[in-house]
């Protein structure tokens, strides 16, 4: 079940997603957060910055600078996240992810889940629609972002 501060920072990171959509990039958005404060957001910025592993719970990571732990915050992003960032997720000992959706890419939870991490899948309508669109919309950018052909 999802908190009320839950569903908040889902929707900071369903926002940056609809920015990077925005801007021609891919749809994903990612928020950290300690309890009710934003520590950092940020959204998958490869098209934007041509880097590849700007994804977008990178990019928020990236904003959120050095931290002395990771062990009182949560994850949230509006996408199931990848290998790459699930790797990022442990690595830092994130300790709670909150996904927006994973229909339209089941990333790693069961990878997360097995090193201690608490995963909340949200189902929410709006991520899925967004990533949905984008996917129909741009099949190959979409390829190129999760690394296939």
């Amino acid at each position: 079940m999802l908190s009320e501060t839950d569903k908040k920072h889902l929707r900071v990171a369903y926002d940056e997603a609809k920015a990077g959509y925005d801007e021609g990039g891919c749809p994903i958005g990612s928020v950290l957060a300690r309890g009710d404060t934003v520590v950092s957001q940020g959204r998958n910025q490869r098209v934007q910055q041509g880097d590849p592993i700007a994804h977008g719970e990178m990019d928020a990571l990236r904003k959120a600078g050095r931290q002395k732990t990771y062990k009182d915050t949560t994850l949230y992003t509006s996408l199931s996240p990848c290998m790459m960032c699930t790797g990022t997720i442990i690595q830092f000992g994130i300790p709670r992810v909150v996904i927006g959706e994973n229909k339209t890419f089941g990333g790693n939870e069961d990878f997360l889940r097995s090193k201690g991490v608490e995963v909340i899948v949200a189902d929410d309508p709006d991520c899925i629609a967004l990533m949905t669109r984008f996917i129909e919309e741009k099949p190959e950018l979409w390829n190129e972002d999760i690394a296939e052909d």
